[in-house]
C-alpha cells in the first residue's frame, strides 16, 4: 500500500509547517472566530473523517490529499486538546497523561494487530487505519505537550519551541550515529514535532505584549498555508518525475 509519503526531511519540513498550521487554524475558528472550542472540534473532527474517506479510497499516494489528511488530524487536535485542557478544566499536564496513555493504546493495538509499527511496512486496511488514529492522536497529544511548555512550564513560546528543537536535533543524531529502532525514533520524532509546531503557532500568533511575534491567526494561517501549498505543490512535481523515489520507501 504505497500511500504514504517518503520519510524524507521534505517530510519532516511539511509535517511541521503541517501542525503549525494546524495550531493557527484551531485557534482562528475556536477563538478568533468565537466558535468554541467543543463546536470547533465537532466541525474539525467532521473535516478529517471526510478527508479519511477520501485516502482509505485511493491507492495511490496523492499528496495533496495525504496532506490535507494530516492538516485534519492537527487542526482537529488542536481544538481536542484545548477542550479538555481548557473546557473540562482537566489542565494541560492531565491531559497530557490522558493522551500518553491513549497513544500507547493505540500503538500496542496496532502492534498486536500487524506485529509491526513501521511506517513502511503498512500493508492491510486495518494498518492504514491504525496509522491514521496514531496520528490524530499524537497531534493532539502534541497540542497539550506545546501548551504545557509555553504556559505552565514558564519556558513561554519562544523557550519551549528552543527546547522541542533541541530535542529533535538529539533524535537526529541519534537516527544518524546510533543503532536505536527507527520505528521508535520516527514516532518520538512524529509526537515532538506537534509540540514544535504548537509553540511556533503561538509565537506566531500572541501579542508583542505576550511576548509573540503579533501575527495573528489570520495572518500566520494565511501565511502557513500558502508555505504548506506551495510544497505540496513541489511534492506532487517531484513525485510525478521519471526516476522519482515515490515507490521507494526507508527502513523505518
Amino acid at each position: 500500500m504505497k500511500k504514504i509519503a517518503e520519510i524524507t526531511l521534505l517530510f519532516w519540513i511539511m509535517k511541521i509547517c503541517a501542525t503549525t498550521l494546524g495550531e493557527t487554524a484551531g485557534d482562528l475558528l475556536a477563538q478568533t472566530m468565537k466558535v468554541g472550542y467543543g463546536t470547533s472540534s465537532l466541525i474539525l473532527i467532521g473535516f478529517f473523517l471526510v478527508v479519511l474517506a477520501g485516502q482509505l479510497a485511493v491507492s495511490r499516494y496523492i499528496p495533496a490529499l495525504y496532506w490535507a489528511t494530516i492538516l485534519a488530524t492537527s487542526t482537529a487536535g488542536t481544538t481536542i486538546s484545548d477542550y479538555m485542557d481548557r473546557t473540562l478544566g482537566l489542565g494541560y499536564a492531565t491531559g497530557s497523561l490522558i493522551l500518553v496513555s491513549l497513544l500507547v493504546a493505540v500503538l500496542g493495538l496496532w502492534w498486536l494487530r500487524e506485529k509491526s509499527l513501521s511506517v513502511t511496512e503498512i500493508k492491510t486496511r486495518a494498518g492504514e487505519v491504525f496509522y491514521w488514529a496514531a496520528i490524530l492522536v499524537s497531534n493532539t497529544l502534541g497540542t497539550a505537550l506545546g501548551d504545557f511548555l509555553a504556559d505552565d512550564s514558564g519556558l513561554g513560546f519562544g523557550g519551549g519551541a528552543l527546547l522541542i528543537g533541541s530535542l529533535l536535533a538529539v533524535l537526529v543524531l541519534a537516527y544518524y550515529f546510533t543503532s536505536i529502532s527507527r520505528v521508535l525514533l520516527f514516532w518520538v520524532a512524529f509526537v515532538l514535532t506537534r509540540p514544535f509546531g504548537a509553540t511556533f503557532g503561538d509565537l506566531l500568533t500572541k501579542s508583542t505584549e505576550k511576548h509573540g511575534l503579533g501575527f495573528g491567526t489570520q495572518g500566520s494561517s494565511l501565511i502557513l498555508f500558502g508555505l504548506l501549498v506551495g510544497l505540496v505543490l513541489y511534492e506532487t512535481f517531484r513525485t510525478k518525475q521519471p526516476g522519482s523515489l515515490t515507490d521507494a520507501r526507508t527502513s523505518l
